[in-house]
């Protein structure tokens, strides 16, 4: 059994004998160098107006396979499944493609922008296998009122896709819509999907979908003239609909990131959101809490449909589009990608060998101290290593180019410690992904006493979903009172294509 944490020696290393280093001094350097313009240059055009076609077109998959058709309900784009382009190749109305969200698919196909495809009935949601509508092949996903519960595997899928870069557009309706009598309706799927899960069940995206019906609003959007969502390339956003459908709560002391952007008339803050964005990993989330925006009036024969999508008391077509350029990485610019990209590597002095240039970074982190080695050269960054209570800080801004459509961040991490535990993470690198004003946009990972090893290993994350902004890439080292653990960093790079 470990003795209690205040009996145990402390600054001992597994790399040296010797303390971490006397006399370091400790202040910071300097605050985060925080760079202004989330997105630069955003056009505004009607919404199904045709755009410039992007360099590589936005991959959008729309679920069938979660009884999205059952009773009433029509959520397709299209009856010809997978590919809609099958009932007619190039669409100029909505009816060109059957379905009640057929309104949505054409206006995006109309751009040139999307390639769209259908996860019809009988398939599984995978991610990471060959299958040609597996999410990887996807840049946004879908899930327009799902009836039937997510299997375990299918969860696991979701969460990946998001947390690696993915796009999840998730529409509820009011609690008790369960259209395929499975007594499962959408809040319980969309709730299930973020509370059980295997990859981070502890409210990931930072909002929950209220069991609430309310019959009939109008919610207004708040007032943010720097929203992609809100000021985006279909048009600007002044509010939506309820037509029998719930709200939705944000948890932003469990993700930072959620926001709400429409409102049930009445409410503001962290409840009776009507449409919230969010982040986790490296991917965007966005929520809606009714189906009858998304709703064009026309389908399949015999369900009864409601025209949300051309009803004036909201502005449902832009919002649904530009949450989905939004997803989808866009950043404005006629619904594209917009933009060009030139390979290459974007951070400055990325091995420290300049020392603390171009970093951000508390007093003594990017050293030579011979305690802990270098990976490559004589420089690294090294966070931690008291045994003390401590905080250490090392950040750089980038601006990752709207045209890319890939971005990864890597560096090399080697973590060492006196900690004997193997259960209790005493000891934190936080590796995160800031905005312009400073706001938390993404954890990426979260390593700590538990994680150490001997050499440095590779660590690689996506940033596809900040193309087009300025943003912060900021790790922070969290250490105990007690026993060392140090967090070294090095050859960090940034590689966008």
């Amino acid at each position: 059994m470990l003795g209690s944490r205040g009996s145990r020696s402390s600054r001992s290393s597994r790399s040296s004998n010797s303390s971490r280093r006397p006399g370091r001094a400790r202040g910071l350097v300097s605050a985060l160098a925080v760079f202004a313009a989330l997105v630069a240059g955003t056009t505004v055009q009607a919404a199904t107006a045709p755009a410039a076609v992007a360099a590589t077109p936005h991959r959008v998959l729309f679920d069938n396979s979660k009884a999205e058709t059952a009773g009433n309900a029509d959520w397709i784009i299209g009856t010809s499944q997978p590919d809609p382009l099958g009932q007619d190749a190039t669409p100029s109305a909505e009816t060109d493609w059957t379905g009640a969200i057929s309104a949505w698919g054409v206006a995006l196909q109309k751009t040139g922008n999307y390639q769209l495809k259908t996860l019809p009935s009988g398939n599984s949601i995978t991610y990471g296998t060959t299958a040609a509508l597996d999410l990887q092949n996807f840049d946004t996903f879908v899930l327009p009122e799902p009836n039937v519960l997510l299997s375990a595997a299918e969860k696991t899928a979701v969460m990946k896709f998001v947390q690696n870069g993915g796009g999840l557009f998730l529409v509820s309706d009011h609690t008790g819509a369960d259209r395929n009598n499975d007594g499962y309706d959408a809040v319980e799927v969309i709730n299930d999907l973020m509370s059980n899960n295997s990859v981070d069940s502890t409210d990931p995206f930072g909002f929950s979908v209220d069991t609430l019906s309310v019959s009939t609003d109008n919610p207004r959007a708040i007032s943010d003239t720097a929203n992609p969502v809100l000021n985006g390339p279909f048009g600007k956003v002044t509010g939506s609909i309820i037509r029998s459908g719930t709200t939705i709560t944000l948890k932003p002391a469990d993700n930072p990131a959620v926001k709400g952007l429409v409102y049930r008339t009445g409410y503001s803050g962290n409840t009776g959101a009507f449409f919230a964005t969010s982040t986790f990993g490296s991917g965007r989330v966005a929520v809606w809490g009714d189906s009858s925006p998304i709703d064009d009036g026309t389908g399949q024969s015999g369900n009864t449909l409601y025209d949300g999508w051309n009803d004036t008391a909201g502005t449902n077509a832009p919002l649904a589009l530009n949450a989905t350029e939004w997803l989808s990485g866009g950043t404005g610019g006629g619904g594209g990608g917009g933009g060009t990209c030139t390979a290459a590597q974007l951070i400055a002095n990325p091995g420290f060998e300049s020392g603390a240039a171009s970093w951000s970074a508390t007093s003594g982190v990017i050293t030579t101290d011979s305690g802990e080695a270098a990976r490559t050269g004589s420089y690294k960054a090294w966070l931690n290593g008291y045994g003390s209570a401590h905080t250490d800080t090392l950040s750089q801004s980038v601006t990752i180019p709207s045209g890319c459509t890939s971005a990864t961040l890597s560096f090399y991490l080697h973590i060492d410690t006196a900690e004997t535990t193997t259960t209790t993470a005493y000891d934190t690198l936080k590796v995160q992904v800031l905005s312009s004003s400073g706001t938390v946009l993404s954890t990426l990972a979260t390593y700590s006493n538990l994680n150490a090893a001997s050499g440095y290993a590779q660590r690689s994350f996506s940033l596809g979903a900040y193309a087009g902004q300025s943003v912060t890439l900021k790790f922070t080292g969290t250490e105990g009172s007690q026993l060392q653990t140090s967090f070294v960093v090095d050859d960090t790079a940034l590689n966008v294509s």
